[in-house]
């Protein structure tokens, strides 16, 4: 396991939430926190690592409890960290104190941190709260061995800076400059909360989304829903991250991604950005949900700029030299 140095100013507080599924692999799990705490943060809420209950992380108010106690902790951690997706996260919107959460956390250098089935949780805080959270790695994804070393790096470059940017390349038309507020994350689950109190009605805003083994024309169906329910129509912008494992059946006679994309994007009548290194395949960017962007293209690279967003009074922990 690679080592990693202290926080330069002060020991950071990492909390853990497991709004979703229980840990199938504790040793990933134990890993995760090792390398938090060699980076000098302080953990708690590990009691979530040991909860299951069928599929789940512990029963349904246990799981809200450990998002509405947020808003009653004697002092706010600096990061709260989901442990893992899978499914569950839906169950517990109801449960969710939105108001007192609101009032707690709205404005504080507190980062709620998750991605894949925490989508479900960072769209019902941003529509019933207005909160601004991070699209980011998991605890599973800062145990994964070998650790993604740019994961790391850019979770901490993010979290401790008032903006961000992000390069890649992609085969989108140039000439693209376009602003609004980020949002999106996993596609089956932004899709699940389409028409319910819990999905947030976001004007001009730049979209993304990724998926993990779901066949192509799922993907164009869900996009289709997403279309036909007058979001896309309403984005400056739809950002392609990673669909990882996302591949055709026996019967699909060679219509794939590519073909799923170039349909929606002759349908959606707004710009389409592909190459986004970002969803279920071993690299997570952080990427702040609800904040002020920019998105450009020229000359075969895609940028994003992020400002705007809470973050933190601390200084970023650095990987060793190798």
């Amino acid at each position: 396991m690679s080592e990693l140095p202290p926080v330069p100013q002060r020991g950071v507080h990492v909390h853990l939430v497991a709004p979703s599924g229980y840990a199938p692999d504790p040793a990933v799990m134990t890993r995760g926190v090792a390398r938090l705490r060699l980076a000098g943060c302080g953990v708690s809420g590990l009691q979530v690592l040991g909860r299951s209950e069928l599929r789940f992380a512990g029963s349904d108010a246990e799981r809200a409890a450990d998002l509405n106690d947020l808003a009653t902790l004697p002092e706010l951690p600096d990061l709260v960290l989901a442990t893992r997706g899978g499914y569950g996260a839906t169950r517990l919107l109801p449960h969710l104190h939105y108001a007192a959460l609101r009032e707690r956390l709205a404005g504080a250098p507190t980062a709620l941190v998750g991605h894949s089935d925490f989508t479900a949780l960072q769209l019902a805080l941003h529509a019933r709260s207005g909160l601004c959270t991070f699209t980011g790695p998991l605890l599973a994804d800062l145990g994964a061995e070998p650790l993604d070393e740019p994961t790391w790096r850019q979770l901490w470059a993010t979290l401790t800076a008032p903006e961000t940017t992000l390069a890649w390349d992609t085969a989108a038309e140039p000439g693209l400059d376009v602003r609004g507020p980020l949002w999106g994350g996993n596609l089956a689950v932004l899709c699940s909360l389409l028409g319910t109190p819990y999905f947030p009605a976001i004007e001009g805003g730049i979209l993304f989304v990724e998926d993990l083994g779901e066949p192509p024309f799922r993907i164009e169906r869900w996009l289709y829903q997403l279309q036909l329910a007058g979001v896309l129509g309403r984005q400056q912008a739809l950002v392609l991250g990673t669909f990882e494992h996302c591949r055709p059946g026996p019967r699909d006679h060679g219509y794939d991604l590519a073909a799923a994309f170039a349909q929606i994007g002759r349908m959606a009548g707004i710009p389409l950005v592909d190459g986004l290194p970002h969803g279920h395949a071993g690299r997570q960017l952080t990427l702040p949900f609800g904040a002020p962007a920019r998105l450009r293209v020229a000359a075969g690279r895609a940028q994003l700029d992020c400002t705007g967003y809470p973050h933190l009074a601390w200084a970023a922990p650095e990987l060793p030299a190798p």
